[in-house]
């Protein structure tokens, strides 16, 4: 009997085992972030006491004029050359500058004269493409993407050199 009583206890065991299992941990909800804490306005200083002085003592002081800015100029085109656009856009990584062209035309092998605030270069027309196709002449009111060798910003004149 006594091997009896043993196989009881175990299954007893072994089924308040099973009853004790871990319930899944609780989760805590996340709460929600607070708000950053105002700061209080700066002081008001005081300001300072002044004393009045006798109208005969106070004198007017002329008033100052602005000193003018002087811009530097920018730099002129050389005599003979025709202005036939300006740069709309610059394609940095690409070194392409994308030129509206008012009067006159472009073609490839054209020496031109880009001038601008920090712009003054002068190259000759290699490549250049009106809506990604290659184009060998472009005329007034064109917009036309060109390779060129050095930075150009937007606004910068574009003249045509004599030939």
């Amino acid at each position: 009997m006594a091997a009896g009583k043993k196989v009881k206890a175990k299954s007893k065991a072994k089924k308040a085992q099973a009853a004790r299992k871990k319930a899944a941990p609780v989760r805590k909800k996340a709460a929600a972030k607070k708000a950053a804490p105002r700061r209080a306005a700066p002081k008001k200083r005081p300001a300072p006491s002044v004393k009045a002085k006798p109208a005969s003592s106070v004198k007017a002081k002329p008033a100052r004029k602005p000193l003018p800015v002087a811009a530097p100029p920018a730099p002129a085109p050389l005599p003979g050359e025709q202005r036939v656009g300006y740069v709309t856009h610059y394609y940095g990584h690409l070194s392409v500058a994308a030129v509206r062209i008012e009067s006159g035309s472009l073609r490839v092998g054209d020496i031109i004269h880009v001038v601008g605030h920090t712009s003054d270069f002068r190259q000759k027309i290699d490549s250049m493409q009106i809506e990604h196709r290659s184009v060998s002449e472009a005329g007034a009111g064109d917009e036309i993407g060109l390779k060129v060798i050095e930075h150009a910003r937007e606004n910068d004149a574009i003249y045509k050199a004599s030939p």
